[in-house]
């Protein structure tokens, strides 16, 4: 599929342009274009080409690179970073996402040496600082990750950053005090980062200050309402203070989230159990099982609940597989002894009883030792590690491995935006027209429009139109399908020159490329040929202003900017650390802003029940900083859907944008309330203190 999927773009990059130079510019752009709007498996194609046509340049191994760390190609990014320093042994940003693929692979001394490598050529380098840090950190060496660490805080003092990460090596170290008052530092810093709260939670757990822990994960919950760990760790804590119903009410919350989060699961089935709600608590169980087919702790736990059920028959089968696995576990012989005595298997009954007996007298006469596991506190015993297989601990609440947990979050330190992080406060994005959307959304709503209805039912496109504002990145099947289809319509447009629906279907298909250069030609002569071709229109101001973003991005004039385009993953848009709206100098591009507006003008004007035309014109406003004239557009979109959750979202951040405190609230109040969870975040900003 990858051959066929190169050779198809290779009869599209034909028509670029014949020059080899301007063609290998040209695609090296398209494939940027790519990686920014997050489609790697799409860059990675154009970029391909480029080191196919002049394999001497280090900028597109570069990107490549980038594009398999999204991925998770660590191997093939860290391989492609070794050729682009071998092109261009100071191309910083090279040391700096070869360390990230050596630390994501735990080659921790190679990445370390990245890191000091890229620190040489841009010294105090705030992401590299840190990730050096967290790596020697990871590499056990507490010494040199104290010194990195304090290099990075003296240089940063107000990165929370610095302290949170600090704080948790000493936590390691068994440090409690040291760590306490970097946590304590973190939180003082950044009030409203929530990690800084779940971390000082767990330390406050681990010490046996439950109300302290349990007001952090709160905090932390407010402020980040999608990560599952704190209610897993809030649940724990409940539990520890007999709050069952409430630690209950916390894996609920995980798995509405994630509804496959097994540690949820089994512990919800547990507390099910202690409660008597005994057919969920077998439902729990079983996907868990279904899952981990040797989590031998559920199947014990399902097989004492039918117990207590009547389903004996059921139990034994769980009591066999258990004890298969486990033959000296003598609470389960009894467990089945009794089973086969309620099933009128006497003999059965009898043998397992004795086998228990047996067991139980060879312990008491040290002459055998219990391989499961012994010699816990009873403090230690009220949770298990996810990794711990003793099966006496079969009730024992499941938390996160330690370093399962520290792995999870060296992670996000390392691959998040280290830049900014905290800081961002995001417009929702505009909508545009296309055939795909992401599919796993919390709340997930369908946007329906009567208009886009009536256009497919003219199966004029090979696809069906949507609307939607979480466009998803294309597969490799996808990408092969839309370059085949560009050349389809060329064909086409060959035959028929004057046929709008085919520029249409051809512009579409090079949007979804990322090539928005052609995409833009073939809208505009779309509307050449027809000038009410609303739909081309809409999509023409999309794709112009993801152009102007994209040019603006390339732009950046520090290192950092840059890395966030290009290194860090993930990309919101269109706001930005001032909400809601970027700064607009020094963009020129040929429709500029004005232009985008007037496509939108235009689609209200063919149109003026098409609410997405007044919720996208309302995002430019704002990101003109005309936030008056963006709020009359979100009322009209508000107007015609009372339940359109961006256009609430986005009016509050105008409103609170113009110092309108109280409606913006109450407009980000109304869109977490529709499934918006950022905004309780933000709300919690605006009221604290």
């Amino acid at each position: 599929m990858i051959r066929k999927t190169i050779l198809l773009l290779s009869v599209v990059l034909s028509a670029f342009t014949l020059e080899a130079q301007v063609n290998t510019d040209r695609v090296l752009t398209v494939g940027r274009n790519a990686l920014y709007f997050e489609d790697y498996v799409l860059s990675i194609q154009y970029f391909n080409q480029v080191i196919r046509s002049k394999p001497w340049l280090a900028e597109p191994y570069f990107y490549r690179a980038v594009a398999k760390l999204n991925l998770d190609d660590f191997q093939g990014a860290e391989e492609d970073c070794s050729l682009c320093i071998a092109r261009n042994p100071f191309y910083t940003q090279a040391y700096y996402a070869r360390g990230i693929a050596r630390q994501s692979m735990e080659k921790y001394d190679e990445a370390i040496s990245d890191y000091k490598r890229g620190l040489e050529l841009r010294p105090n380098d705030r992401p590299m600082m840190a990730n050096m840090a967290i790596a020697c950190l990871q590499n056990k060496n507490y010494d040199e990750a104290e010194i990195a660490f304090g290099e990075l805080i003296s240089a940063y003092p107000k990165l929370s950053l610095g302290y949170l990460t600090r704080g948790v090596m000493y936590l390691e170290k068994g440090d409690t005090a040291r760590a306490m008052a970097d946590l304590n530092k973190a939180v003082e810093i950044d009030p409203y980062y929530a990690p800084c709260y779940g971390n000082r939670a767990i330390l406050l757990y681990q010490t046996g200050h439950l109300n302290e822990a349990l007001a952090d994960l709160n905090e932390a919950i407010r402020l980040n309402t999608r990560e599952s760990g704190y209610y897993i760790n809030r649940g724990l804590v409940r539990y520890e203070m007999n709050d069952l119903r409430g630690a209950m009410a916390d894996y609920d919350q995980v798995i509405a989230i994630d509804s496959h989060n097994l540690i949820a699961r089994f512990n919800r089935g547990l507390l099910r159990f202690q409660v008597g709600d005994n057919n969920r608590a077998i439902e729990d169980f079983d996907v868990v099982i279904m899952h981990e087919p040797d989590n031998y702790m559920a199947y014990y736990n399902r097989a004492l609940i039918n117990m207590e059920i009547g389903e004996f028959a059921s139990a034994v089968l769980d009591f066999n597989i258990v004890l298969e696995q486990y033959p000296n576990f003598i609470p389960g012989y009894f467990s089945r002894a009794e089973a086969k005595r309620k099933l009128n298997d006497a003999a059965g009954s009898e043998k397992d009883y004795w086998t228990a007996l047996n067991l139980e007298e060879k312990n008491n006469r040290n002459e055998t030792s219990d391989k499961t596991g012994q010699g816990r506190s009873e403090e230690e015993e009220k949770t298990r590690q996810k990794s711990d297989k003793n099966i006496d601990k079969f009730n024992r609440l499941v938390v996160y491995d330690k370093e399962e947990e520290q792995k999870r979050k060296y992670s996000s330190e390392i691959r998040g935006r280290v830049q900014d992080r905290n800081i961002r406060i995001d417009l929702e994005p505009s909508f545009v027209l296309t055939y795909y959307e992401k599919g796993d959304r919390f709340g997930e709503k369908v946007y329906y429009d009567k208009s886009i209805e009536s256009f497919n039912a003219r199966k004029i496109l090979a696809w069906q139109l949507l609307v939607t504002n979480q466009e998803a990145a294309l597969t490799e099947e996808q990408i092969a399908a839309h370059f085949a289809s560009i050349n389809d319509y060329s064909a086409k447009i060959e035959r028929e020159p004057n046929n709008a629906d085919y520029y249409f279907g051809r512009a579409l298909d090079f949007m979804l490329v990322q090539d928005f250069t052609e995409a833009i030609r073939n809208f505009d002569r779309t509307i050449e040929l027809n000038s009410s071709y609303t739909q081309a229109y809409f999509n023409r101001a999309v794709v112009c202003y993801k152009q102007m973003e994209y040019n603006r991005s390339q732009s950046a004039s520090s290192y950092e900017d840059l890395n966030s385009m290009s290194i860090q993953f993930g990309k919101n848009q269109p706001a930005a650390s001032q909400p809601p709206g970027k700064d607009t100098r020094n963009i020129r591009d040929e429709h500029g802003h004005e232009q985008i507006i007037m496509d939108y003008n235009i689609v209200i004007q063919q149109n003026p029940e098409f609410i997405y035309s007044y919720y996208n014109r309302g995002n430019m406003r704002c990101i003109q900083r005309d936030f008056r004239a963006a709020i009359i557009d979100y009322n009209e979109a508000i107007l015609r859907d009372p339940e359109f959750a961006e256009a609430y979202f986005n009016r509050g951040l105008a409103r609170l944008s113009m110092g309108d405190v109280n409606r913006g609230i109450a407009d980000l109040s109304k869109a977490g309330e529709l499934g918006i969870l950022n905004a309780y975040s933000i709300i919690k900003r605006m009221t604290v203190n």
